[in-house]
């Protein structure tokens, strides 16, 4: 049995709410959120925003660290804490398309006698879905989850089913193993609105982990927020205003990722291959929108752009041999645009 959220709203009650208090009571949703996951997540602030931030901006998550770092842990608490359908595939290099989209099967009509063909939907149905170690299945069946992850749909033998509002993947990856694993096609990448860094815990943080895994089971997470608060809060997120030179600036750091573009940096054209596309604009702004709301402001800022333009950006920027044979990293490239890309004129 469920427990009711706080804000306890029905979906009549939130069309009747303004933006307002909406907005207020996303960020008490992504308290309430936040400290259901302290029960089992020690540390990792930064993860816990950001995963939080594509969740109310309704974007996929790709979640990369090394075993042992919680990945799949915080997303199962995440998905306890909310009202939600959740589903989770284990991806091995034998797992099929079938296997997570569906598959028709033969069924006896028990009115008729006659066999006909019944859909038969797989893991994807579901509000939250965890895609653990995605990268260790081959292309074929990580597509499956291409048209879903963009357009919330899937379509198996011509028949196209809708997918359950609302629909988040999140995914994750370990960055070290090579041996068995298929790295992710660029396409599929940019479906996922953040890549997630997880590193390891301060020394601290560590001792607490390790003391609360010991001893008795956590306190039990509880569901805190429904599927119509959510809804509510990600078309808030939307229809937040933000500043012209806001998002001039979201698409400035974009474009300047673009070896292609004259006016980029000369460290641009000499480690990049490919820069991102426009859906790391829209990102960069739905993200800085959430994240402003999560912190309790009306507004999105520069810094906003700027705290996630490595989570946007990490993954669909990519860096060419010289740049793999300099150790340099995307993320070092994306501190770099951050320095020399500078601010339009503003008055804010």
């Amino acid at each position: 049995m469920t427990a009711p959220s706080a804000a306890g709203a029905t979906v009549a009650e939130f069309d009747r709410l303004d933006d307002a208090a909406l907005a207020d009571r996303l960020q008490g949703a992504g308290q309430r959120i936040a400290a259901e996951l302290r029960k089992v997540i020690v540390g990792q602030d930064v993860v816990v925003e950001q995963a939080l931030i594509a969740l109310f901006a309704g974007g996929n998550c790709l979640l990369v660290g090394v075993p042992g770092l919680a990945k799949t842990l915080l997303i199962s608490t995440l998905a306890r804490a909310l009202d939600l359908q959740f589903s989770r595939i284990q991806f091995t290099p034998d797992l099929m398309p079938s296997d997570v989209t569906g598959t028709d099967v033969i069924q006896d009509d028990p009115n008729t006698g006659h066999r006909r063909l019944a859909f038969m939907p797989g893991p994807v149905f579901a509000n939250v879905l965890l895609a653990d170690e995605i990268n260790r299945t081959p292309p074929k069946t990580q597509a499956a989850l291409l048209e879903a992850m963009q357009e919330r749909r899937v379509t198996v033998q011509g028949r196209t089913y809708e997918l359950d509002k609302p629909f988040f993947v999140f995914a994750t990856q370990n960055p070290i193993e090579l041996e068995g694993t298929y790295p992710l096609p660029e396409a599929q990448l940019d479906r996922f609105m953040l890549e997630v860094m997880l590193d390891y815990l301060p020394e601290e943080d560590e001792v607490a982990v390790v003391k609360a895994t010991t001893a008795l089971p956590p306190e039990a997470v509880r569901p805190v927020v429904t599927k119509e608060e959510i809804l509510a809060y990600q078309r808030v997120v939307r229809r937040l205003p933000i500043a012209d030179a806001v998002t001039r600036y979201a698409v400035s750091l974009v474009r300047a990722t673009r070896p292609t573009n004259g006016m980029v940096s000369e460290f641009v054209k000499q480690y990049v291959s490919y820069g991102a596309s426009v859906r790391a604009a829209q990102a960069l702004v739905l993200g800085a929108k959430a994240r402003a709301l999560l912190q309790g402001r009306a507004s999105a800022s520069f810094d906003d752009v700027r705290a996630l333009a490595r989570p946007v950006l990490r993954h669909r920027v990519l860096i060419n041999f010289q740049a793999q044979s300099e150790k340099v990293t995307t993320d070092q490239l994306v501190a770099r645009l951050i320095e020399s890309v500078p601010l339009p004129k503003s008055s804010l």
